[in-house]
């Protein structure tokens, strides 16, 4: 529909209902609260459907002149507010899509009218008597066929639509705050449980886009909108003396239907056999037919050791931190949850995780960790091979060790094993950014993130992407949607900073990522990237202030040399530059797997010596 195009004064789209002269917006009946501004601009939107409408017109037409200070804020505000109210999102948009350095879009296709219950006052005594004796006898046959699906249901009734779930974290009653991390553990397993009962008809969302709602009060109805979800799982956990229960109850989001309340009793050493029952239990409620494969899964569950599965909890609820503290603990908790039971697969795959993390956020030397993760990914696969997530840890320490073939034959294999399995989508696109294939790169990254749309490492990942492939401002718009997720989120205002450098912005850029070096606790590899900043913009001084500062905490933990050669390289010195590419080389840096398409780098690929330091790495320039 074009702007010329003629409205009425009641538009539709999708379930939602816009009403221009009241402002209002309804959905399926019911009105949505939306504030005035961000009403406003999905009035134009939707007046101009179809079109882009520009940040400067909505400006014009919404936010006074005196007010242009805090336009931008205001309009980012303002677009969310609108996203949020009708259940869509900017990395998958099926209402507002936003068109990078112009404006926004209405891309759904709109109905100029009322609805067929609105607006017919006009029609004749007889037409009502007629409707409302056709509507009595449609209610009595719709009430005869309700009845009668519930009185004998059939399973093969279902419907072939995919089905979205919510597992909302649950509640700790036990009365120890020491305990949140089995609450906390709980909830990622059956998320990790119920994903993998039949991908084809449920989806299930994962951990990362669910956890702001931890303690949370909210309405389901309203949790379930602002998810986009069919279905919401909450419950409780209470841990004491050995045996753990499990109270939950099943919602229908649309009208708040209570489906079904349950309570779960078992040993601790049984945890999985409760975590079998209540997938099983929630795929009949909201009938998803399973294989007998799947089913078979679900009647075998192993046994586990109290003591190693608490341990495992634990390193998993300690590596979601993303901390070099957060990862050393986890270490430490999985290596407990194996020596307690080393033929549980799941803490293996933890411990490759953590020593890849401790590696490529520059915590640990490659030579440390990196042979630890292959042995304990290799041993989760030993234990269980059609582990999605042990092939994708596999493939991450792979990547690591420039093993590219083999990396890329991990993550297709975990990707084929569990498709929504975000981590695999997620370190395949940065396999596939390494290889200079940035359209496939962003592609996964884009599914990592519809999968874990709130995860923020994987949001920031996605800038990554963008920011590889040269598309900065791209990768700056991605960066400020993960900070305004969580301002304090370190590694989000270094990919910003980042593209700011590359964009000429040398002000913007020494900020953002001084403050990502500060949020991180300065750590080397942080740090490395305000030295960047400081020789992009011609500060020589300060640049090999930083460079004296890394050397200096080199001799208390190890610092990556590839850091030191991107200050070099930004200050355009050719020798140190490949002096320190070339100790990079040798170390087996981890970050030395960019090189072939790190932007800092671009004025030296021509070079001879360069040349043959990427194809000795199997890259190629």
């Amino acid at each position: 529909m074009h702007a010329s195009s003629p409205l009425a004064e009641i538009v539709r789209f999708g379930v939602f209902e816009l009403d221009r002269k009241a402002r209002e917006l309804h959905k399926a009946g019911v009105k949505v609260k939306l504030q005035d501004q961000p009403l406003r601009v999905l009035t134009i939107l939707i007046e101009n459907a179809g079109q882009v409408v520009t940040r400067e017109e909505l400006q014009q037409k919404i936010w006074p002149a005196d007010v242009y200070v805090t336009f931008d804020q205001g309009l980012n505000n303002a677009v969310k507010k609108v996203r949020d109210a009708l259940g869509d999102s900017a990395e998958s948009p099926r209402f507002v899509e936003t068109v990078a350095k112009r404006g926004y879009r209405f891309v759904a296709p709109v109905i100029s009218g009322p609805s067929s219950d609105v607006g017919s006052r006009s029609r004749s005594p007889l037409f009502w008597s007629t409707a409302l004796i056709s509507t009595a006898a449609a209610l009595l046959l719709a009430a005869l066929g309700y009845w009668a699906m519930h009185r004998f249901p059939s399973r093969n009734s279902q419907s072939s639509a995919r089905v979205l779930l919510a597992v909302l974290p649950f509640d700790n009653l036990s009365r120890d705050p020491d305990q949140e991390f089995f609450s906390d553990g709980l909830t990622e397993e059956m998320i990790a449980q119920l994903g993998k009962l039949n991908p084809r008809r449920l989806n299930v969302i994962a951990r990362s886009s669910v956890a702001r709602y931890k303690g949370s009060r909210l309405p389901a109805n309203q949790i379930g909108r602002e998810l986009g979800a069919d279905y919401l799982l909450q419950g409780s956990v209470r841990r004491e003396s050995g045996r753990v229960r499990v109270t939950v109850q099943l919602i229908q989001v649309k009208d708040q239907t209570d489906l079904w309340t349950g309570s779960f009793d078992r040993e601790l050493k049984d945890i999985l056999a409760l975590q079998a029952s209540l997938a099983q239990t929630v795929a009949d409620q909201i009938r998803i037919t399973l294989t007998r494969e799947q089913q078979n899964r679900l009647a075998s569950p192993r046994t586990l050791d109290p003591d190693s599965y608490e341990a495992y909890l634990k390193g998993r609820y300690y590596w979601n931190k993303r901390t070099g503290e957060g990862l050393r603990k986890a270490e430490g908790y999985f290596q407990q949850a194996i020596d307690k039971d080393p033929a549980y697969a799941a803490p293996y795959s933890g411990l490759a995780d953590c020593n890849s993390g401790l590696t490529w956020h520059g915590f640990t030397s490659p030579s440390q960790t990196l042979p630890r993760a292959e042995a304990a990914a290799r041993k989760a696969l030993e234990i269980d091979p059609q582990s999605a997530e042990a092939h994708a840890s596999l493939g991450l320490v792979l990547n690591h060790r420039w093993a590219w073939p083999e990396a890329e034959a991990e993550f297709k294999r975990a990707v084929q094993l569990d498709a929504r399995y975000a981590n695999a989508h997620h370190w395949y696109g940065d396999y596939l950014s390494i290889q200079g294939r940035h359209n496939e790169a962003l592609n996964e990254a884009k599914e990592a993130l519809k999968l874990d749309p709130l995860n923020r490492m994987i949001g920031t990942w996605v800038a990554l992407r963008y920011y590889l492939a040269r598309k900065y401002d791209d990768a700056i718009e991605q960066s400020r949607s993960t900070i305004e997720l969580d301002p304090n989120f370190a590694a989000a205002h270094l990919l910003l900073g980042e593209a700011y450098v590359q964009t000429g912005r040398p002000k913007e850029a020494l900020a953002e990522l001084q403050t990502a070096a500060k949020l991180s606790g300065d750590s080397p590899v942080y740090v490395a990237q305000v030295g960047v900043a400081y020789a992009s913009a011609g500060r020589k001084a300060e640049a090999l202030q930083i460079v004296a500062q890394l050397q200096k905490i080199s001799t208390e933990c190890y610092v990556s040399p590839y850091g030191v050669a991107q200050i070099y390289a930004a200050l355009n010195d050719k020798k140190k530059t490949f002096l320190w590419l070339q100790k990079a080389y040798d170390d087996r840096a981890v970050w030395m797997s960019y090189l072939a398409v790190d932007p800092v780098f671009d004025r030296f690929r021509s070079d001879q010596w360069f040349q043959d330091l990427s194809r000795h790495l199997g890259l190629s320039t």
